[in-house]
């Protein structure tokens, strides 16, 4: 078992070289420590310069100590910041050095005495990834939804992400979520009153509009749903998978996407061998793009082995896509085999992917095609990847398949799966009870247990009704010291 009242100590600034490192510990009682270590007493929320000496008495670095007594600090506990310049050897020497004088007598050893003094900060031990903020979570200075903020935005790969982190951070998904909250309560006094008192009947619910209450409830989780759904994006992105024949131009259309040459194109058939992705953000929606090999049967001549097992990859990562985008070259649109070839991908992407995975259908080459493109159907959309026409047309594409809506843009929160599930299960129960309320004769116990049951999902959001498993599973894998 982990002891999580143990006073922790770990470095908090990444590995590798920098102007400044951090050195962090928290805990209870952690004055009489800081004041061996730093030789001084440390004023609260103020920067003293300070040298840290190891048992030798020979100083490591001068260091800015910040104390910070609790709870008015960012775990709940006592914390010391101990910011020293960013060498990997000198943080780690000044890490040892306060895991050893956690260890030190609290005061001398009396020799008249039969036992010895405990050490300045029994067991306290290295803290784990992400044990800081879970501290931060089980004081209540952050609630989950809260926490799991920190980590998206460190993680952020966009301006736009970073700032759906920071609204979460600052508490705008949980203020929505606490405003469910109160009206699910509100709406079960109502309902569990009607239970208690017997001789109010229906008349009760009806005259507090308790129908009308509930499809607002609804209602405001749809909004939340979808604005959920929206802040998904923006911390995941969508994995888009350019997929087609070889020499349909898969690699240049990821050139052309990305403003650089990040694959090798040449007219021989074949070029790519393995799967080549790349990061892009359009509209700050991260799109993890996937070029990969062409597709075509592995017994086909000129198919050596290494292109073989290019094509299979190329399968698995379609099976795995969120979307794909399937290349079809458009001064090969009237042969015969080729359109038989393609028509056999098609097929095929209905045995490996879901049904809910969209395809989009690009026509590459329209610049030097002699077949017009109004001749294709509507849905398809025809690039150049060489001068870049129809570039942008795609890109709108791919966001409008993924669910993105610009117009939410601007008020977006950062969210994950787990909350899209939790919401999902309120609505499950939400819509459960609007449909015994709708009955001529509803079981209010049902009714009663359909709302506390909402209620116990969203409270899984925030932290309220939350498993430690689950708690480990969020907080390792923050980064340790955070």
């Amino acid at each position: 078992m982990i002891d999580r009242t143990a006073p922790i100590i770990a470095i908090a600034t990444a590995p590798g070289r920098g102007a400044v490192g951090i050195v962090r510990a928290s805990g209870t009682g952690l004055g009489p420590w800081a004041r061996v270590l730093c030789q001084r007493d440390l004023k609260p929320r103020e920067a003293t310069l300070v040298p840290i000496r190891d048992s030798s008495g020979h100083t490591i670095d001068q260091v800015v100590a910040l104390f910070f007594p609790g709870p008015h600090s960012y775990t709940g506990e006592d914390v010391l910041e101990l910011q020293a310049h960013g060498g990997p050897v000198v943080l780690q020497l000044i890490l040892q050095r306060c895991l050893d004088v956690a260890q030190q007598p609290a005061i001398p050893v009396d020799a008249t005495l039969e036992q010895p003094h405990a050490a300045l900060l029994a067991h306290a031990r290295m803290a784990r990834p992400g044990e800081f903020t879970e501290r931060a979570y089980l004081n209540h200075k952050l609630d989950l939804a809260q926490a799991e903020a920190v980590a998206d935005l460190i993680d952020a790969s966009t301006e736009a992400a970073a700032r759906g982190a920071s609204r979460s951070l600052e508490g705008a998904f949980s203020r929505e979520v606490q405003a469910l909250q109160e009206g699910l309560t509100h709406l079960r006094m109502l309902v569990e009153a009607t239970l208690d008192f017997p001789e109010e009947d229906l008349d009760f619910l009806q005259q507090a509009d308790a129908r009308g209450q509930l499809d607002g409830l609804a209602a405001q989780l749809r909004q939340l749903q979808a604005r959920s759904q929206q802040g998904r994006l923006l911390r995941e992105g969508i994995r888009v998978v350019i997929a087609g024949q070889p020499n349909a131009g898969k690699s240049s259309l990821l050139n052309a996407l990305a403003g650089a040459e990040l694959a090798i194109v040449t007219p021989q058939a074949g070029t790519t061998r393995d799967v080549i992705a790349h990061v892009l953000q359009i509209e700050g929606v991260p799109l993890h793009v996937i070029d990969t090999a062409g597709l075509r049967a592995p017994d086909s001549p000129g198919v050596d082995e290494v292109e073989r097992i290019g094509i299979e990859r190329a399968w698995g990562q379609i099976a795995q896509a969120d979307a794909v985008l399937f290349l079809h070259d458009l001064t090969r649109h009237a042969q015969a085999d080729y359109q038989a070839t393609d028509a056999r991908i098609e097929a095929d992407f209905a045995h490996i992917m879901s049904a809910q995975i969209p395809v989009l259908h690009v026509w590459n080459k329209c610049d030097v095609a002699t077949r017009p493109a109004q001749t294709l159907p509507a849905a398809t959309v025809c690039v150049s990847a060489l001068t870049g026409e129809g570039l942008p047309h795609v890109r709108s594409r791919l966001l409008e398949m993924a669910g993105w809506q610009s117009s939410q843009a601007e008020g977006v929160f950062m969210a994950r799966e787990r909350h899209l599930q939790a919401l999902a299960r309120v609505q499950h129960h939400v819509t459960c009870a609007q449909d015994h309320l709708q009955q001529p004769q509803p079981a209010l116990d049902v009714l009663a247990e359909e709302l506390r049951l909402s209620q116990q999902a969203l409270g899984d959001i925030t932290g309220e009704f939350t498993s430690d498993d689950l708690l480990g599973v969020i907080f390792s894998r923050f980064c340790i010291g955070k």
